[in-house]
């Protein structure tokens, strides 16, 4: 997401046409999810747009499309995974990873299905899968199953920690409704590539937020002096302040791993500040 209506004014000047607002969100962070992917397989010419507002070395980590991971389940995919992979690429090496979000009804019983579907996926991409069944966190031979075939075919496990978000009742409507709609995913920070991606939920309060991700600032200073490349999304309730947050972030993994490269300068917006 890059045109989130509350960056307006703050990420992003205002008013501003919809096709530059990546243009003002890459000069705060570099990377972004690409979730709309999800619900619509986006034309070539939206995705070349995308690569003329960002850098060549802009991360994009792209959903599958809904059809391909959640109604056929990856069978019998390869006509909406043909459409969806010449729709994109135009993006070339941008394209840092693509996100195979798995519904929770995905079950262990199923990890053959997903074995076959990332051996017929092409090698000049790379892949990271999403699960939210709770076998997979709850018993170590679901565990070791699904990293056996992740491993065998190069792909990474992205964790969507949202310990933070539900430690306390939420007190605000944005809290609320995240309550009711995110999952309760356990804690999981094993990486099994040199790309690990992190998605992690704060809260409302800044301070929780901050305090809830300390775990991931020790585990990503750590994976980075191994060599690896992480990416981490920081998301909150209602987003407002998240490229801020993300920023944040950013300066306290520096703090700890002085050689990682800083962020790009923001484009004059007269941006909001929270520190």
């Amino acid at each position: 997401m890059w045109a989130h209506k509350s960056w307006q004014g703050r990420v992003s000047v205002h008013p501003l046409p919809a096709q530059e607002r990546l243009r003002y969100y890459a000069a705060w962070c570099d990377a972004v999810e690409g979730n709309t992917t999800f619900y619509a397989t986006p034309t070539r010419e939206t995705v070349a747009s995308w690569t003329q507002q960002t850098g060549p070395d802009f991360r994009f980590v792209l959903k599958l499309p809904k059809p391909i991971t959640h109604e056929r389940r990856l069978t019998d995919v390869d006509e909406p995974l043909r459409v969806f992979l010449d729709a994109i690429e135009p993006l070339g090496p941008r394209a840092h990873a693509l996100w195979i979000q798995l519904p929770g009804s995905f079950a262990p019983a199923d990890v053959p299905v997903l074995a076959r579907f990332l051996r017929r996926l092409p090698s000049n991409h790379r892949y990271a899968v999403e699960v939210r069944h709770p076998a997979f966190f709850d018993d170590p031979r679901s565990a070791s199953l699904l990293e056996g075939v992740l491993n065998g075919a190069g792909a990474e496990w992205i964790p969507f920690d949202t310990t933070a978000f539900f430690r306390t009742p939420p007190t605000s409507d944005a809290e609320r409704d995240a309550w009711t709609k995110k999952p309760r995913m356990p804690l999981r920070s094993l990486a099994l590539t040199d790309r690990p991606i992190v998605r992690y939920l704060g809260r409302d309060a800044h301070e929780q937020t901050i305090e809830g991700w300390q775990h991931w600032v020790d585990v990503i200073a750590g994976w980075l002096r191994e060599g690896r490349s992480p990416t981490m999304f920081v998301h909150t309730p209602d987003n407002a302040d998240a490229p801020m947050l993300a920023r944040r972030f950013h300066h306290e993994v520096r703090a700890r791993v002085p050689e990682l490269e800083a962020l790009p300068e923001p484009l004059p917006v007269e941006p909001l500040t929270l520190f």
